[in-house]
């Protein structure tokens, strides 16, 4: 292994899934990352589920090349990030930086759009004959990531000028049931028309709960091995280098 430019190598830390939908796609999506910069190595690690484990993989690449930055592959901060990515910053002090997650990011509000659109049949409904959007999020016990999450609705509301709510499939946070069940039920008062964004990065067991609890509703696909959350991961990593730079 080469190491990357200024001797800082990128490691992608990701949920780890069963699902090979959700696996193909978090490899395409490195794969668009090193496409982007194809001068720095860049390694795939897990923070649960799958291997490479995290703790593992750091291990291996600082051996080769002393440092390195870990990149959240996740939507919003909280549990995986405190306690996964921060924990390796602890364990290897001064050698390992920790990045931002991806989310909230105007760039992921973006390309949920984009997901809504395509989820549309525009010869009978498009996003603008939506009136209200649900932001389905895989949920979290740990509050910073449901204020992230609340954080990239308030972003997509603002971009598509309809109102964005949140519901969670597990976690803490309103379920997504009941927020459908009041937007769409006869209590919803003529809120209309209503979708549903899949606010996760990968096909998956939660991806698929979306569509259950959805029923008959339009369900926006997952993020996926997009281009534009490929750049966020990298500026989300030259940002850390700039904060690691000024600090010294």
């Amino acid at each position: 292994m080469t190491a990357a430019v200024g001797g800082v190598d990128l490691i992608a830390a990701a949920h780890g899934t069963a699902d090979p939908r959700g696996i193909r796609t978090i490899h395409a999506l490195v794969r668009l990352m090193a496409a982007q910069r194809p001068e720095m190595p860049i390694s795939l690690g897990f923070v649960d589920v799958d291997v490479p484990a995290l703790p593992s993989l750091v291990d291996r690449v600082v051996a080769d090349s002393n440092q390195a930055v870990v990149v959240p592959l996740l939507l919003s901060s909280g549990y995986h990030v405190a306690v996964d990515v921060l924990g390796e910053v602890a364990r290897r002090p001064g050698q390992v930086q920790a990045a931002a997650a991806l989310g909230p990011d105007p760039l992921l509000a973006e390309v949920l759009a984009d997901r809504l659109r395509e989820s549309l049949d525009p010869r009978s409904v498009g996003l603008e004959e939506i009136d209200q959007v649900v932001l389905a999020a895989a949920g979290s016990s740990d509050r910073r990531a449901l204020l992230d999450c609340s954080a990239t609705a308030a972003m997509l509301s603002a971009l598509i000028d309809r109102p964005v709510e949140v519901g969670y499939v597990s976690g803490a946070g309103e379920r997504l049931a009941p927020v459908l069940a009041r937007t769409t039920g006869p209590a919803a008062r003529g809120t209309g028309r209503v979708a549903v964004a899949t606010y996760m990065l990968a096909p998956g067991f939660f991806a698929d709960r979306v569509r259950r609890i959805a029923g008959d509703l339009p369900v926006s696909a997952p993020l996926g091995a997009d281009p534009r959350v490929a750049g966020l991961a990298l500026a989300r990593y030259d940002a850390a280098r700039v904060l690691s730079a000024v600090a010294v």
